[in-house]
């Protein structure tokens, strides 16, 4: 086996170094690279000593780090200034098919109709909300257009009314690092109360009695969700009183209302195991209880109704979880009765909880399916749906006494559709289907189909692609295949009218659903993490090995693209596999793992254990060391690529991908391009406006089908 792998990896070789000449690189050259100086430093643990010359670039504030990360910027802007005229174009082009002037659906709650709505030519959302009946009188909450009038980011989140409707408390962020001050709006008076909470997650949870919310603290240095307070809005925030301080470093917490308003929860999670508490909302002064005291790797989230808790949970070897219930004044695990058995080909995701009905959200074979029962047992059935390259789910249901369910349906050719069904006659409404702004657009022009590529361990990894009907498969495609594969986050597909910009011209685009997601259920996930985590690379080489095989393009026009968690994935496929991919794509990537993991100072790294390891561990230092892509950038060839980076990320820190470019600037034998573009205004979710998020998407585009000759 291992020799027909060594012929395989030839063959591609000479594929691509006969083929890569052929097409026009459409980049100035002439401008000389940036380079960052070298300062050894010397990193020992475990008796290993690693010598990183770029670890000084982690200095914030040095100015000379500034003057690096500019000067990257100016050469990225110099060096695709041929092209600079066709990506206003791409960004005119991606901004044209949106509605500019959209509505949401407005869903009803507790007395009024909420809703969310753009106007045109505007970055940010307006938040409004109706009494009574859509034909009332509009009532803004928030235009968050003049909210963030002068600044370079803003974001607000955890928009939350109180019981009674008259204030609502919510979330700013202006640096993009996550970190949420909270303020409370009186919706009569329409004025903002004194209450100032800084560094938050920016949600909350309202008691009955209107006046106390609780809120979490996050560590202003790790950033980790860690404490719960009681605020009074009658009182000073230096009075507000802390309800509960989780202790454990690798657990984080947050806290909400259950769905009948009656109960409030407190939640403590890692990434294998979690822990709930609970009062009675009209009772913000008792003492919490919990529900079931956390036992290593037990896992398990709770809804109530009536007098029960309802809780998915993977006890007893469950490993796609099952469904129990327990009395709410017995609610620990000797009293858990089960109702929905564990089954090994079905991985349970949530379940929704009515009056008359509940509703299951499965997966089998990677597709997502919306099952329906009644609590009398008299009908079991799923919600009809057809395809294999789509994604299905249940939407916001905030009322209980309703036969009504709203869910979301997209595929890769099917704009994003808000449905309402009829659980008692099973019929179904569309509400609302995105509007692509182009009179040319027919989904039926679209081909979207699930193809299985077979990994060197024998197992078969599915592939959702999509393209043109008019696009020709074959050696000369442009591919753009696109994974994340890490802490069970699954990709499922999804539509996008900016893909359409790629699609017709002449891309195709896939998702592979490699291991580290939970795509084929809970074990897709195990085999992708810890010390099974090269499954996750070696998928997505084997599916990109698969999809040249079978010639639907060849190394010469496959281009890869990955960010966070994902970008690690790009690191260490241009280091194991770089003559398979034309360019590669890392957006603010998760790069330099080994040092990251061992300094606990890094906001979110404790937390990560369960999902990478521990480095202070031998065996996963050592296994982390073999492919953390920092640590093993080489001397050889790779493909053009495109680094982007956030100044304020708070998830993966500005240095990993400043570092990570830098070291491949110094060891790179290749002729290709290599750009750092580095956000200095924003963080890891980018832009904080929807037309500068475009602009983001159309950098990227623009790189690659100027590599593709197709940049005019």
């Amino acid at each position: 086996m291992r020799n027909l792998i060594l012929i395989s990896s030839l063959i591609f070789v000479t594929l691509f170094a006969s083929c890569k000449n052929k097409i026009k690189m459409n980049f100035d050259t002439t401008t000389q690279a940036p380079k960052a100086e070298r300062i050894p430093y010397q990193l020992k643990e475990h008796n290993d000593i690693r010598v990183d010359d770029y670890y000084w670039l982690k200095e914030r504030e040095n100015p000379e780090v500034i003057d690096y990360l500019e000067r990257e910027n100016d050469y990225f802007k110099k060096m695709t200034s041929d092209s600079e005229s066709f990506r206003e174009d791409l960004f005119e082009e991606l901004k044209s098919r949106i509605k500019e002037d959209d509505e949401s659906v407005p869903y009803f709650f507790n007395g009024y109709w909420y809703s969310t709505r753009f106007q045109k030519g505007q970055q940010y959302p307006v938040y409004t909300r109706k009494k009574d009946s859509l034909s009332a009188t509009e009532e803004i909450l928030f235009d968050c257009n003049k909210m963030a009038e002068g600044l370079d980011y803003f974001r607000l989140v955890g928009m939350n009314v109180s019981p009674d409707n008259t204030k609502v408390v919510y979330g700013v962020d202006t640096e993009s690092r996550r970190k949420y001050t909270l303020y409370v709006k009186d919706l009569l008076t329409e004025e903002v109360l004194p209450t100032k909470i800084e560094n938050t997650t920016g949600g909350s949870a309202w008691a009955l009695d209107n006046e106390h919310f609780f809120y979490v603290y996050k560590n202003p240095e790790t950033l980790r969700s860690e404490q719960i307070f009681r605020h009074n809005i009658k009182s000073p925030t230096k009075d507000d009183t802390l309800i509960y301080h989780e202790k454990d470093e690798t657990f984080s917490v947050y806290v909400r209302e259950s769905k009948s308003m009656e109960y409030i929860f407190i939640s403590s999670y890692s990434t294998l195991t979690t822990e709930h508490q609970f009062i009675e909302a009209d009772q913000p002064l008792s003492a919490f209880k919990t529900i079931q005291p956390r036992l290593k790797g037990l896992e398990y989230s709770v809804g109530q109704f009536e007098d029960h808790f309802y809780i998915l949970t993977n006890q007893d070897d469950s490993k796609n979880y099952k469904i129990v219930k327990t009395p709410i004044d017995t609610p620990s695990m000797e009293y858990w009765e089960t109702i929905l058995e564990h089954r090994e080909e079905v991985l349970i995701e949530d379940f929704e909880i009515f009056k008359e009905y509940w509703v299951i959200t499965e997966r089998k074979q990677g597709l997502t399916k919306i099952r329906i029962q009644r609590w009398d047992q008299k009908e079991d059935y799923f919600l009809p749906i057809e395809g294999e390259t789509y994604s299905l789910y249940v939407g916001f249901n905030p009322s209980f006494d309703t036969t009504t369910l709203r869910y979301g349906f997209t595929s890769l050719t099917t704009p994003s559709s808000v449905l309402a069904f009829d659980m008692a006659d099973q019929s179904k409404t569309l509400l609302k289907q995105q509007e692509v702004m182009d009179a040319n657009f027919d989904s039926n022009n679209y081909v979207e189909k699930r193809v299985w590529a077979t990994a060197r361990d024998g197992v078969k990894v599915p592939i959702s692609l999509v393209h043109h009907k008019d696009t020709q498969l074959d050696a000369e495609t442009p591919f753009l295949l696109y994974a994340y594969g890490s802490y069970g986050s699954t990709i499922d597909p999804r539509f996008s009218s900016t893909r359409l910009s790629l699609l017709d011209r002449g891309f195709v685009f896939g998702i592979a659903h490699i291991r580290g997601s939970e795509y084929l259920g809970r074990q897709w996930y195990e085999d992708g993490k810890l010390l099974k985590k090269k499954n996750t690379f070696n998928d997505f080489i084997d599916c990109s090995k698969f999809l040249i095989e079978n010639n639907y393009t060849s190394a010469s026009h496959l281009h890869a693209l990955g960010g966070s968690a994902g970008g690690l994935l790009m690191g260490v496929i241009v280091n194991d596999a770089p003559e398979l991919y034309r360019s590669v794509i890392a957006a603010v990537p998760f790069v330099d793992v080994v040092t990251t993991m061992l300094d606990s100072s890094i906001p979110l790294t404790t937390g990560e254990y369960d999902e990478w390891g521990n480095p202070n561990d031998k065996q996963f230092y050592d296994y982390m060391k073999s492919y953390s892509p920092y640590d093993n950038v080489k001397v050889q060839s790779y493909p053009n690529m495109l680094i982007t980076a956030g100044y304020h990320d708070s998830q993966v820190q500005y240095w990993e991908p400043a570092k990570w470019a830098a070291k491949l600037r110094a060891l790179k034998t290749d002729t290709n391009v290599l750009f750092l573009n580095t956000n200095m205004e924003a963080g890891h979710s980018g832009a904080s406006g929807r037309f500068d998020a475009l602009k983001e998407t159309a950098k990227e585009f623009a790189f690659m089908l100027q590599l593709e000759g197709k940049a005019e």
